[in-house]
This record gives C-alpha cells, sequence and structure tokens, in this order.
C-alpha cells in the first residue's frame, strides 16, 4: 500500500463536510476513519469506501473495483470498493457516499462487542464499590 501526503490532504479535504474523520498510516497506506468507525482505506493514491449489501450496488452498478490487498492472491478481496473519479471530485457527492459506508461500518461491529464495553464498565464500577473485594484473588487453601 501507498499513499502520499498530497493525495491524504485532498481526501481529508474532500470529506470535511462528513466532520469526525481522521486518518491513520498503516502499511505504506491510510485507514480513514468517522469517529472510531474504520469506514475507508487509501492504497496507492485511490480512496476505497466501505461496502456492505446496503451499497454494494452503488459500486458494482459503475464497475468500481474491489480493493485487493494481495497482488499474489486476486481470489482474496475485502468489503472495500475504489471511488468513482466523479464522487471523488465531488465533495458533496462523497459525503453521502461516505456516510453509507460510515452506516457500513457500524453495521459490521458485533452486537456483542458493543454491549461488552458498557458491561465492562458497569464490571470495574460493581468491583469498585464493594470495600475490601477489590484486589481480593481466589487462592485454595495449602495443605
Amino acid at each position: 500500500m501507498a499513499v502520499s501526503s498530497e493525495y491524504l490532504d485532498y481526501v481529508h479535504d474532500q470529506l470535511s463536510g462528513l466532520g469526525g474523520v481522521s486518518s491513520r498510516r498503516m502499511f505504506g497506506g491510510a485507514g480513514l476513519y468517522c469517529d472510531e468507525f474504520f469506514f475507508a482505506l487509501i492504497d496507492n493514491d485511490t480512496l476505497y469506501l466501505r461496502v456492505n449489501d446496503a451499497n454494494r450496488a452503488d459500486f458494482t452498478a459503475r464497475g468500481m473495483g474491489q480493493f485487493r490487498p494481495y497482488a499474489d492472491r486476486p481470489e482474496l478481496s475485502m468489503s472495500y470498493y475504489e471511488t468513482p473519479a466523479d464522487v471523488l471530485e465531488d465533495p458533496a457527492q462523497l459525503v453521502s457516499w461516505a456516510r453509507r459506508s460510515v452506516a457500513a461500518a457500524m453495521a459490521a461491529v458485533k452486537p456483542a462487542t458493543r454491549a461488552a464495553k458498557p458491561a465492562a464498565k458497569h464490571a470495574a464500577k460493581k468491583a469498585a464499590s464493594r470495600p475490601g473485594r477489590a484486589g481480593a484473588s481466589k487462592t485454595r487453601p495449602q495443605r
């Protein structure tokens, strides 16, 4: 994966209307996040947006290709499709497509994962509220 700083800046500018967008460089490319949701990636100065059944047809109808991370294994692909050039060049249209990709990323999060965070906080609060129990460990009596 490769991404130039100029292209990354351009994509950030085009997505400025989405709000909450950040990027992280990884493996020579970049991942794009809207808040904590990974909704797009950039490889070889090409923007790929996350897809699911709700928005995949937008990409396939226009003949856009899937992101394939391994050149030697083209059968392996991910749920990201190349963004059409006219969409990339129109900030309002790109934000609209990106919103559907953020929704796809949100839908991909397993419900158990969403519920686990509040449950873990609740368990920590409960343990802290019991005096003398924090740090208590279960040990076997010595014989």
